[in-house]
């Protein structure tokens, strides 16, 4: 098959199956095709960029999954990769755009500052994710106070998609900084975000002070191994 922008729609408008497609409607996402083979197509393809910027200009979810996965993060440049944010909106898009491409690139810090205080939450809330990142693996300069400080004032009141990566600032302050542990725990029962949350059997819940004590008591019982 030649790997052509429409090929490569109809290859995936062939894969589409409507069981996935209305498991991932239920989170937000409009495609149906399964990862693993959308996966498969991007490492028959390797690496691509022109052809992964055509993709992302067709708008389609799957083609735009797939073009995230054989671009080239460092050939975008910063106003690329803000303008990309703002026009997606499915979940698993923005997800894979974040931690596939942004975080690889030399402009990831700036963008973070940039959507950190964004009005979209949308856009704020890929700033939080890559906040999340920092103060887990590179918290030098990080305020964690004043991220503590936001969030008690902030989280409650988010939108879902905002709340969530707030949430998640939250817990990795408390399990990656044990000076910070007490007051992310108590902010997270005080505020009781994502409490009630359903989550399935073997999985630990996005409850802030469930989640850290969780993730400590693993990490103490690994290192007493």
């Amino acid at each position: 098959m030649t790997d052509t922008v429409p090929a490569l729609l109809a290859e995936l408008a062939a894969l589409d199956d409507p069981r996935i497609r209305e498991v991932n409607r239920r989170h937000g996402d409009d495609h149906g095709v399964n990862l693993g083979k959308l996966r498969a197509i991007a490492k028959r393809l390797k690496t691509q960029h022109e052809l992964a910027i055509e993709l992302w200009a067709t708008g389609d979810t799957a083609a735009r999954l797939l073009a995230l996965l054989v671009c080239r993060p460092r050939s975008f440049t910063r106003d690329e990769l803000d303008r990309m944010l703002r026009e997606a909106r499915a979940p698993k898009v923005l997800d894979w755009l974040v931690s596939y491409v942004v975080k690889k690139h030399p402009d990831a810090e700036a963008l973070r500052l940039a959507w950190l205080d964004d009005e979209d939450a949308v856009v704020a809330s890929a700033g939080w994710a890559l906040t999340s990142d920092r103060v887990v693996k590179r918290p030098e300069g990080l305020d964690l106070d004043a991220l503590l400080d936001t969030i008690e004032a902030e989280m409650a009141d988010a939108p879902d998609r905002l709340q969530w990566e707030m949430n998640t600032t939250l817990a990795q302050i408390g399990i990656a900084h044990p000076v910070h542990r007490a007051r992310a725990v108590a902010i997270g029962e005080r505020l009781e975000v994502l409490k009630d949350y359903r989550t399935p059997p073997n999985c630990t819940s996005p409850f802030a002070p469930t989640w850290i004590a969780e993730t400590v008591r693993r990490q103490e019982a690994a290192a007493a191994h």
